[in-house]
């Protein structure tokens, strides 16, 4: 089916890039070392369950999480466990690594098993043994989403399949190649959380996945599981950024989200499509979250690719397993070009919710110096969240928090079209990031 979605909706229309989208899924094995990070999430981590010199399976728990938003961390190969100590993330902040030689054998934990799932509880209680967070890119944990405050009562369950930034076609291949799971990840999600009705939101130019997900509805309409009020594919306008969690919920079923709200707050719980195909599997085959579909591509890479690879597996192992580079990159990307972090060492392992790894040359990854700002308002225009960019902009140059609170900064969602279509090159985003971190330490939020 399609939506009529509002006139006025804003956002901007980046080069798509998908370069990858008819590139079946490939999946990588064989890395000598993996590096698993204990705290790939948002909240706290993990406390480490293993030390030097012990020996691993795959799907073994490695880290034991700290607190009820912590999910448990897996061993993603087999082998001995090189170090475990203290290192950088790729954001800058620090976490305890599980560092492992593999062994080659692939051999699996007796730990791997399907759980055993009666009631709610049980479900809920799956979802966080299986490692689950937001694979979209936001690593939010599943169990927690799942568990909305009280008084709060979730009515749909939206699949997010938009997967609106360039380059990025993980979850396309997702879509095609596990039609099957994802329709049961949302059916046992309905089924265990009461919630009546799912829609699966594609943005237009990923036709293909709609009719393939279609199919795969029919089949099972009318069985035991199947949500009392069905699941329902939507087409939404090709336009970034349809996929961000806010602008998808107005989209596909005109609730807003209050300013500071979640989605629980409107009745919606939002999962990306990878993250509920996952859920599927989990419960089919009891392994945990090991390993990442990711999509390499950029103007350094020799060979595009959509690969699944082992978790902590380093992003220089898998570039070059999958056919290296033509020529140096100037900048590499985790992530899409839009939202994605620079990264500073080709040695930073692959995350759970590493959904990209772009490597630009010299010409794609210079950025222009800034001007002044020329009034144009083209950055209002473009933000989905109905701000103003500039005037966000120039109060956290000034660390203005009164102003910062006034025209609401907390409600940017870090998309990236302010910058992208200012003509002046203003570092727009930048600034507006470092004024919510100040709005933040000021307790004005």
């Amino acid at each position: 089916m399609r939506l009529k979605w509002p006139k006025k909706l804003q956002g901007v229309h980046p080069r798509q890039n998908k370069n990858t989208a008819n590139m079946a899924i490939k999946k990588l094995s064989g890395f000598e070392t993996v590096s698993i990070p204990l705290n790939m999430q948002i909240g706290p981590g993990c406390t480490s369950l293993v030390k030097k010199g012990d020996q691993v399976e795959i799907g073994q728990r490695i880290g034991e999480p700290l607190g009820d938003w912590s999910v448990p961390v897996h061993a993603s190969v087999s082998g001995t466990v090189k170090s475990v100590k203290k290192e950088i993330l790729s954001d800058g902040t620090h976490a305890e690594y599980v560092n492992i030689d593999s062994d080659g054998r692939e051999s699996v934990s007796a730990e791997v098993r399907p759980p055993e799932v009666h009631d709610r509880e049980d479900f809920i209680k799956a979802v966080r043994a299986a490692g689950l967070v937001g694979l979209g890119g936001a690593a939010f944990p599943t169990h927690v989403k799942m568990q909305p405050p009280p008084g709060k009562v979730i009515d749909t369950l939206i699949i997010n399949a938009a997967e609106c930034e360039p380059y990025i076609t993980s979850d396309h291949r997702i879509c095609l190649e596990y039609p099957k799971q994802i329709i049961k990840g949302i059916m046992l999600t309905c089924h265990y959380l009461n919630i009546p009705e799912a829609i699966i939101g594609i943005e237009d130019n990923k036709r293909d996945v709609a009719g393939v997900l279609q199919k795969e509805i029919n089949k099972v309409k009318g069985t035991l599981d199947y949500p009392a009020k069905g699941i329902s594919v939507v087409i939404l306008p090709t336009l970034y950024p349809t996929g961000a969690e806010k602008v998808l919920i107005r989209l596909l079923n005109g609730r807003i989200v209050p300013e500071g709200g979640l989605p629980a707050d409107v009745g919606v719980l939002v999962q990306n499509v990878g993250t509920i195909r996952y859920v599927a599997e989990y419960f089919e085959t009891g392994m945990p979250l090991i390993s990442k579909i990711v999509t390499i591509d950029g103007s350094a890479v020799q060979s595009p690719a959509n690969l699944e690879v082992p978790i902590g597996a380093a992003i220089v192992d898998v570039v070059e397993k999958s056919g290296g580079c033509r020529i140096e990159a100037a900048k590499v990307i985790m992530g899409g070009p839009m939202m994605g972090v620079a990264i500073d060492d080709l040695n930073r392992p692959i995350l759970k919710h590493n959904n990209a790894i772009l490597m630009l040359d010299e010409k794609d990854a210079t950025l222009p110096s800034e001007i002044a700002c020329i009034q144009c308002g083209r950055c209002t225009r473009a933000c989905p969240m109905l701000l103003m960019p500039t005037t966000l902009d120039m109060a956290a140059r000034i660390q203005d928090c009164d102003k910062l609170a006034q025209y609401h900064v907390m409600n940017c969602i870090e998309c990236g079209c302010c910058t992208y279509v200012c003509p002046s090159k203003r570092y727009l985003l930048q600034n507006i990031r470092i004024g919510k971190t100040l709005l933040r330490q000021s307790g004005q939020n």
